[in-house]
């Protein structure tokens, strides 16, 4: 479940951006938040999450904890490329509840580290979307290589490859 940072032919770096959790990969398009199916805040993919009554919340790759918030957190690499998660959509309205953290803002994670614990599940019952998506901040578009195409997805296998 290790993400990689590798050297190219051309000498850019590339970062192994994985799934924060187990699911359905959709086009960000479909994200119902404007904010994120316009790529305001970056391009990316979501994930559509399992309907799990418990579900675990992945790094998507190694670095420090930029941000970190029940049903949100950022990832930055050591590369500069930072990654985005945000479990499910407004869910920042439920003020953490059903959410448990396992790390702290500034701690040093590997990818693939069991970061939060959630419940789609009762997201769902709560009417909002469980829908994940998973952005590279500030990035441009072209810098994300190799997509993971919509369909099914495991958590720590790759969604996308980050040029910063």
């Amino acid at each position: 479940m290790n993400a990689s940072t590798e050297t190219t032919s051309d000498e850019s770096v590339r970062t192994s951006v994985l799934s924060p959790v187990n699911g359905r990969v959709v086009s960000l398009t479909e994200v119902p938040d404007e904010v994120f199916a316009q790529a305001v805040v970056g391009p990316g993919i979501a994930v559509e999450p399992e309907d799990e009554e418990a579900s675990t919340a992945v790094a998507p790759i190694g670095g420090v904890i930029a941000a970190l918030h029940p049903h949100a957190f950022v990832v930055t690499a050591p590369t500069g490329v930072s990654i985005l998660v945000h479990l499910g959509i407004d869910t920042v309205r439920l003020k953490g509840a059903g959410f448990t953290l396992h790390a702290a803002k500034g701690d040093t994670v590997q990818a693939g580290q069991k970061l939060i614990d959630w419940s789609p599940t009762a997201i769902r019952g709560e009417g909002l979307a469980t829908v994940c998506p998973v952005i590279a901040l500030d990035a441009a578009p072209e810098s994300l290589l190799e997509l993971h195409a919509d369909g099914p997805v495991a958590t720590g296998e790759e969604l996308f490859a980050c040029r910063p």
